[in-house]
């Protein structure tokens, strides 16, 4: 299979989704670090993996363990109490303990991870490091890591280190069963940690360096090498995990489907509307945002099932009781059929740019929500549309993308969304000169522009709205206001700019449905 290299907006949405679904915790966030191993981070609900690109093998390979890596940290979040740092022997050793008992917890549920987990551990086997390149005590703590999860050791000890390590990963052994059976968590897996060290005649604090140097791209390992280490894999670990065929871990075939959606998709990005620093439209870029907290999902079931009926021209009712009805004695007495299905499709193509200034400030966690709904509405009605966003930061103006009109609604635009604050004025007639050229080459149906607020140039911004128009885009604006007369005075101030039409909303909730109103009648 040939080496893709995945974007990471798409490998974060999976990340997410992933974590999220194995965790069972809904505001996980997930972002890429630049240190060399995954960590979590429970009390902030936050999990740090290593780039995709930092693993060897193909593009599949690659994915493989990247997926891996990421049930890891799942089962974490899921089962651990707390996750001490690697950088000492103490915290080190319970890592390792709790990475196995987390894993066969793990797999009583996810009994569909076996073959990806053998594979995972074949690939942490390779790239294991030899114990003559760690020097000091630290070389006792790496032997105890290797011959507890992979029941081997790579290199030489002498005879009386290794008897230490035996006899020590024997006793951790024991606490692990003892665990598993008793439900015990971390904190009593924490108690027989000095134990352990004892054992090892080892200091706590002693410093363990990173000893996981994953191989780079250009250090190949040959098949032989591969089927090898999955051979000592599975002779020490295959009592853990359920029977398994070693040709269908090689091929990875219950991922394999899924890799080829992801490099189907991902094709269709790679090239598409997200490079537009030339033209002064900025990329809002921090993936470890937390999008959950601006979906109000009773808002977005409650504007898909309306609009649901609209397009179907349909309406559900739900009674405790009610009479049966008789289709084909019915159907006997007609000559003709007494339904027909007329769908409805909105083929208006839509760009909205929303007021992020400083005046929303104290509303902006609804006025996102209320976006939010809206957009995801508009992917349910399969309507084309882009979202940009506008404030100032660091006295600078800046327009956001948000989501492009050739790419699908996702949580990456979400999590773009969830990151802008709302800042400085309304400099209106500067962020449409900054959209003006996409504009004029996408030639969009309708240009809906959400404020809240009078512009900081109304001529300027006039100017714009003409040179809009004449290039035949509809004018449209929706002015947000705190109360019914404070939201009709700025749509009546935005309506001398020269929008086509002008609406009022004082409550964030209407927002959806005053825009999908408009689609459907223009």
């Amino acid at each position: 299979m040939q080496s893709l290299q995945l974007q990471n907006d798409t490998l974060i949405d999976i990340a997410t989704f992933l974590v999220r679904c194995w965790s069972g915790k809904e505001n996980v966030t997930v972002e890429f670090t630049k240190i060399r191993q995954n960590e979590t981070r429970l009390k902030e609900k936050r999990v740090l993996l290593i780039p995709n690109e930092q693993y060897y093998g193909d593009g599949f390979q690659k994915y493989r363990q990247f997926r891996a890596s990421i049930w890891y940290e799942a089962m974490r979040l899921k089962h651990c109490q707390k996750i001490l740092s690697n950088d000492h022997a103490y915290g080190f050793i319970l890592n390792a303990i709790e990475t196995r008992r987390i894993e066969l917890l793990g797999i009583k549920i996810w009994r569909g991870m076996v073959e990806e987990l053998i594979f995972n551990y074949t690939n942490m086997w390779l790239s294991r490091a030899n114990l003559s390149s760690i020097f000091g005590k630290a070389r006792a703590v790496e032997a105890f890591y290797q011959y507890f999860l992979f029941g081997d050791i790579k290199g030489e000890m002498q005879p009386s280190q290794f008897n230490k390590v035996a006899k020590a990963v024997e006793f951790a052994k024991h606490v692990l069963d003892e665990a598993i059976k008793k439900d015990h968590d971390t904190t009593w897996i924490e108690s027989k940690i000095p134990e352990i060290l004892k054992i090892l005649d080892l200091d706590a604090l002693i410093s363990i360096p990173l000893s996981v140097p994953l191989k780079g791209p250009g250090i190949a390992i040959t098949p032989n090498d591969f089927v090898k280490a999955m051979k000592q894999v599975t002779k020490s670990r295959g009592k853990d995990f359920s029977k398994f065929d070693s040709k269908t871990v090689l091929e990875g075939k219950t991922v394999l489907d899924e890799f080829k959606v992801i490099k189907t998709e991902n094709k269709k990005n790679e090239k598409k509307g997200l490079d537009t620093k030339s033209i002064g439209i900025q990329i809002p870029d921090q993936s470890n945002v937390d999008e959950t907290k601006i979906y109000d999902q009773d808002l977005i079931n409650n504007l898909k099932a309306k609009f649901k009926e609209w397009k179907t021209g349909w309406k559900e009712y739900h009674f405790l009781t009610g009479d049966e009805f008789d289709n084909d004695a019915y159907l006997e007495g007609y000559d003709r059929p007494f339904i027909r299905d007329l769908k409805k499709s909105i083929r208006t193509r839509i760009v909205i740019l929303l007021d992020h200034s400083s005046s929303i400030a104290d509303q902006q966690i609804d006025y996102k929500k209320a976006t939010i709904a809206l957009c995801e509405v508009l992917a349910f009605l399969k309507i084309k549309f882009s979202v940009y966003a506008f404030n100032t930061t660091e006295r600078q103006v800046m327009c956001w993308l948000i989501k492009p009109d050739d790419l699908k609604w996702n949580n990456s635009c979400a999590k773009r969304l969830a990151q802008i604050p709302a800042n400085g004025g309304t400099p209106l007639a500067e962020v449409y000169d900054k959209l003006y050229p996409i504009l004029y080459s996408k030639k969009p149906d309708i240009f809906l522009t959400l404020s809240d607020g009078e512009p900081s140039d109304a001529f300027a911004a006039r100017s714009m709205v003409k040179s809009f128009k004449s290039i035949g885009i509809k004018m449209v604006a929706i002015g947000v206001g705190r109360d019914i007369r404070n939201a009709t005075i700025i749509a009546t101030n935005l309506k001398y700019l020269g929008f086509e039409r002008t609406l009022g909303v004082s409550r964030l909730k209407d927002i959806p449905n005053k825009v999908l109103n408009i689609l459907s009648h223009s």
